[in-house]
């Protein structure tokens, strides 16, 4: 049975520090459109730029999964959106004014007790979940990180963890439905060994910790040089060393905190994938480098899953829109009308079709000893079928026109020859605002993808 898409119903705001960068930090959870994702906005910079939640912006994972889009960054992200995951939340906009989320405690907790604050609603959309059929793995050989992707009946993910160290060993995590996790996982707080802590007091990284947001393990002999510094960096007169060796001030969750967190953080990483996934995850030594590479692996077979899936239709049945219908919205007219037919048209995706005839115009000076349809005019084709989505969100098409506004990755699989009948899909990548369409299109024949681009075009009112 199919689930709709969710948001939250109301803005709220959280305010704290960056772990690392240690600024002062206000976070607003606002609500998002059908189909729209996760999207961080940063209201500290002009034009208030956007940046996806998808693995494609991951630059570097040191100390949390940080993403850059056209030179704007946001660090460590995973703890935010494995809040949104945990909650079954689709859409969500995470507006800040600074680059980093708040810490707050280490965990998802505040951030789960705030979205829940916001209620979540249902949207008209269903959601787009990826139904795992076989086995995807992904291996660091040099660590021997390993991420295993098998089916199942529902997310689920084990987090196996080995850290090598007396005091923190080998622990297991298992989430076995993700409704549990705001009782079993989203309190599990950050983590960090002392050797890091001194490398990173050291280096000025890590301005925004105290004894409150992260558990830190003492996996060597405290000297009074490093006690005075943690002293002054965590402003506490005294610190010293609990029998379970944690420093003092935290009491820990669960005896295995440390690979809950880490479960969390698989969770979160793996949101940057952009779809919901049915299948289990086993992560065997997991961290933010090995998680997000698999989410780009996995991305990336989506994708290519999807691309793949050429649409089938009875060509015999009554289209939705024949060519008159298509003539009276968009402009185009013979010989530079490159669509037929219309046989499907939702909100977001349109499907359509045209016979490639021996008699088209363009046949006869390319080739005319072998004629090809020219690879523009199958990316045109592909624009007017997705004009005709654009223009039927407007009550009035007939005073429209569609211009170009950029085409990206464009690929030619195969000739497109007289006789063949294209069959071109258009889906939107992101929602339609001010006349802006960003597309992904695809024109299959014979069963197989011709061609494909990202499309971004206008529509504008004539004058």
């Amino acid at each position: 049975m199919s689930k709709k898409q969710t948001t939250i119903k109301n803005e709220i705001t959280l305010s704290g520090v960056g772990l690392h960068t240690g600024n002062e930090v206000t976070m607003t959870f606002k609500p998002a459109p059908e189909n729209s994702g996760f999207a961080f906005i940063r209201i500290d910079l002009e034009g208030t730029p956007t940046i996806e939640a998808k693995a494609e912006y991951v630059t570097n994972t040191q100390r949390g999964t940080n993403l850059e889009k056209n030179g704007v960054q946001i660090q460590t992200s995973e703890h935010v959106l494995a809040a949104a995951v945990g909650l079954g939340i689709d859409n969500l906009i995470i507006e800040m004014n600074a680059s980093e989320p708040p810490i707050m405690d280490g965990s998802s907790k505040f951030f789960i007790e705030a979205l829940e604050k916001a209620e979540i609603v249902e949207l008209n959309a269903e959601v787009e979940e990826y139904v795992v059929k076989e086995v995807i793995t992904y291996k660091d050989e040099a660590t021997g990180s390993e991420i295993i992707l098998m089916p199942a009946d529902e997310y689920q993910i084990t987090t196996m963890v080995d850290f090598g160290t007396k005091i923190l060993g080998t622990q297991n995590a298992t989430l076995n439905t993700i409704s549990d996790f705001k009782e079993e996982i989203s309190a599990a707080r950050t983590f960090s060994f002392l050797h890091e802590i001194e490398m990173l007091l050291e280096n000025d990284l890590i301005k925004g910790g105290d004894l409150n947001n992260a558990i830190v393990y003492v996996d060597k002999e405290l000297s009074d040089e490093t006690m005075v510094r943690l002293k002054k960096a965590f402003k506490k007169d005294n610190i010293s060393v609990k029998p379970n060796g944690i420093l003092d001030n935290l009491t820990l969750r669960w005896a295995n905190e440390a690979a809950r967190h880490k479960l969390l953080d698989v969770i979160g990483d793996l949101a940057l994938v952009g779809v919901k996934i049915k299948g289990k995850v086993i992560a065997n030594k997991p961290g933010h480098s090995v998680n997000t590479l698999f989410a780009k692996k996995l991305a990336k077979i989506i994708k290519q899953e999807k691309r793949n899936n050429v649409p089938s239709f009875d060509l015999n049945e009554e289209p939705l829109m024949d060519i008159h219908k298509i003539m009276n919205i968009l402009p185009h007219r013979p010989p530079f009308l490159l669509v037929d037919r219309i046989l499907e048209l939702s909100d977001r995706h349109v499907v359509g079709m045209k016979n490639v005839t021996m008699n088209e115009n363009f046949f006869v000076g390319h080739f005319p000893g072998a004629p090809v349809m020219p690879g523009v005019l199958q990316v045109e084709a592909m624009a007017q079928c997705g004009g005709i989505l654009v223009l039927s969100t407007v009550p009035d098409p007939e005073n429209y026109l569609t211009y170009f506004m950029k085409i990206d990755n464009v690929k030619f699989k195969q000739k497109v020859l007289p006789g063949d009948t294209l069959i071109f899909k258009s889906e939107l990548i992101t929602p339609i605002r001010r006349g802006i369409a960003h597309m992904q299109a695809y024109a299959y024949a014979n069963g197989k993808l011709v061609c494909e681009a990202e499309l971004m075009a206008q529509i504008s009112k004539v004058k």
